[in-house]
């Protein structure tokens, strides 16, 4: 029987399925208790975590006798790859187990902040109605999406679109222009510059790199559509949140959602504060009831098969 420690949330029914096969610590609140986490990761066959578990240094080094890491997600830059798989630890992703959720949160952002008519009921219940300043918002139908970054949740996020009217393009560096990808779902492949300047709503889904360090800083943001909504749903740091924050209070930027962020959690809002057409939410555009379900229970699965 092995040993397998949970440092994050996981959905109830995954955890008891590990738990009929093997020895299991469930502790979610253990990600911020870094020395019981250290102590407790000496004795354990298997490492499940979310994104807050930082698996490197210190704690990799405690895992003496792990041999695998299920990650309750798809991003890896909390976990060092390179050294895991040099001591044999197998890392094992949720892919594609959070892609719809990841889709309709970037379609639902993006129509809310083009429509703009969504945060009046405090003025409503004032007594006031502000039926003219709210009736200049804009339809998603026939709209330009680009989606920088074409993987498994752009090319679901690129469909749901579609289904509502939208043109999609899309800029992925890592794919040529004939790539399958794009012909199979009627998506034109792009170069960044085109997209940034020809699209209604811009999605962010790539990883963080050093590549893609601030992908969209100020620059890039000067040639972006007046107007346009940005979307970051991948990884904070992708893009420039002060050079984000700057274009959304000279009104270049029409509206902004970002879910993910440079620090987190979030220690301090000010940049923030007051800014126009910003949607900022806790890291959850991949998290559901739904597919916390099939995240739980396909890391479940797998970590068990390595066990096995």
């Amino acid at each position: 029987m092995a040993r397998i420690l949970i440092t994050e949330f996981m959905d109830a029914p995954a955890v008891a399925q590990l738990q009929q096969a093997h020895e299991v610590r469930y502790d979610p609140q253990m990600v911020d208790q870094p020395e019981a986490m250290l102590h407790a990761a000496a004795e354990v066959d298997a490492l499940i975590v979310r994104n807050r578990t930082q698996v490197r240094g210190p704690l990799l080094q405690a895992l003496a006798r792990c041999k695998v890491v299920g990650r309750l997600g798809v991003g890896l830059d909390n976990i060092d790859v390179a050294a895991c798989e040099a001591r044999g630890v197998q890392v094992i992703p949720a892919t594609g187990a959070n892609a719809l959720s990841v889709a309709e949160y970037v379609i639902g952002t993006a129509m809310l902040l083009l429509r703009g008519a969504y945060q009046s009921q405090a003025a409503m219940v004032q007594g006031q109605w502000p039926r003219t300043a709210l009736s200049s918002g804009r339809e998603i139908y026939g709209k330009t999406l680009g989606l920088i970054g074409y993987g498994s949740i752009g090319q679901l996020t690129a469909r749901l679109a579609q289904a509502l009217g939208m043109r999609v393009q899309a800029h992925d560096a890592l794919m040529a222009a004939d790539h399958p990808a794009f012909s199979s779902t009627g998506v034109q492949a792009v170069g960044l510059d085109t997209l940034l300047a020809s699209s209604d709503v811009i999605s962010l889904h790539v990883p963080l790199l050093p590549s893609t360090q601030h992908l969209l800083n100020a620059a890039r943001l000067a040639r972006v559509k007046p107007g346009a909504i940005v979307i970051n749903s991948a990884r904070g740091g992708v893009v420039d949140e002060v050079a984000v924050v700057a274009a959304l209070r000279s009104g270049h930027l029409g509206g902004a959602a970002l879910d993910v962020f440079e620090q987190e959690p979030l220690k301090s809002g000010a940049l923030f504060a007051d800014c126009p057409n910003l949607i900022l939410t806790p890291h959850i555009a991949g998290v559901s009831l739904e597919s916390n379900e099939r995240v739980s229970e396909l890391i479940a699965r797998k970590v068990l098969e390595v066990l096995a």
